[in-house]
């Protein structure tokens, strides 16, 4: 699994409802489920993931995000996951506010757009960044909202929200760099947030 998967992986409780936004393939939803007896679903969009997901019996939900999770009740989940998806939302800031709806308790993870290798290629070569993070050219990227921590940091705060965890994914690696400036040596930002 990714580095932010296992780190996820962790963070879920025993036994948790966990609704996974955007589940791509399955995996994290598999591996919770076999390990940690987690029972839920994933929404998700794209026809080969819904297949996967289905092929390892995960249970998902043909659903686009930008559309909202009107269909689900409040506190009907102890948990949502959104991996990787957030930047590409046409509204970050609204679906935040309905994970925060249909469970007391979300993670989220995105590619932080400040990290150090973006700014050199922003600044020195004054092109958009492609990284493992952000791996599209500017002009087919699904990616239409950049952020930072201090980004979403802000955000939660505005908004009320309390950041009860914050991690850094760079990858299969760890640097310590990184954990304490992780806006600028963090490739991946990793949220866990209460309402």
């Amino acid at each position: 699994m990714r580095s932010d998967l296992t780190l996820i992986h962790r963070w879920v409780p025993e036994g948790a409802r966990v609704l996974d936004l955007g589940c791509g393939d399955g995996t994290l939803l598999a591996a919770l489920h076999q390990n940690k007896q987690v029972s839920g679903y994933g929404l998700e969009i794209d026809h080969d993931g819904i297949s996967a997901c289905l092929e390892k019996g995960v249970n998902v939900i043909e659903q686009d995000l930008d559309q909202g999770l009107t269909n689900i009740p409040d506190d009907a989940f102890d948990l949502v996951v959104m991996t990787q998806a957030l930047q590409v939302l046409r509204r970050p800031d609204l679906m935040l506010e309905e994970m925060l709806r249909v469970a007391r308790e979300c993670i989220i993870t995105f590619p932080n757009f400040a990290w150090w290798r973006h700014r050199l290629h922003l600044g020195l070569r004054g092109r958009m960044p492609v990284s493992n993070a952000l791996p599209h050219q500017w002009y087919d990227t699904p990616n239409i909202h950049l952020s930072t921590f201090r980004d979403f940091e802000q955000l939660c705060r505005e908004r009320g929200h309390t950041i009860t965890d914050r991690a850094v994914g760079n990858g299969h690696r760890e640097y310590w760099r990184a954990q304490r400036w992780p806006n600028l040596f963090g490739q991946v930002a990793i949220f866990r947030v209460r309402r």
